[in-house]
């Protein structure tokens, strides 16, 4: 206890008999053991007070952890949500687009082939028999 040896204990003993006195010396002894058990119930206590702030650290730190995961995806819903977002995107998209068109190489267009006009009248078009028609 405390690094000392039987004989340092004994010279204690002695010198604690012969100040104290054989009337005094068990009310002493009492009192250093009970100041022995309240000094070890406060070291148990401040021990267990510094684990629960260490668990209590690592819960803090776990809240954090999470927080931030909701905050990363409540970003990426606002993201995703967001029509000024989705309008330049979309710009951007037809830029690209155009620019798509702008550098293809252009090819020569064939010449279009107008329909024949035809002349607007009010007459009667004969009508071509054919052989499955009936004649009434």
């Amino acid at each position: 206890m405390f690094g000392l040896g039987f004989t340092e204990i004994m010279i204690i003993a002695i010198i604690a008999v012969l100040f104290l006195g054989p009337d005094k010396l068990p009310s002493a002894m009492m009192e250093v053991a009970k100041f022995f058990r309240s000094a070890k119930k406060t070291i148990s206590s401040v021990k267990d007070s510094l684990e629960q702030e260490m668990n209590v650290s690592e819960i803090k730190q776990e809240a954090l952890a999470y927080k931030k995961e909701l905050l990363d995806a409540t970003n990426d819903v606002k993201k995703a949500t967001d029509i000024s977002d989705v309008g330049a995107q979309l710009t951007n998209l037809s830029d690209d687009m155009m620019a798509d068109i702008e550098d293809k190489p252009k090819v020569k267009e064939s010449p279009k082939i107008s329909p024949k006009a035809e002349k607007v009248t009010f007459e009667k078009k004969k009508r071509i028999k054919k052989e499955d028609d009936i004649d009434v």
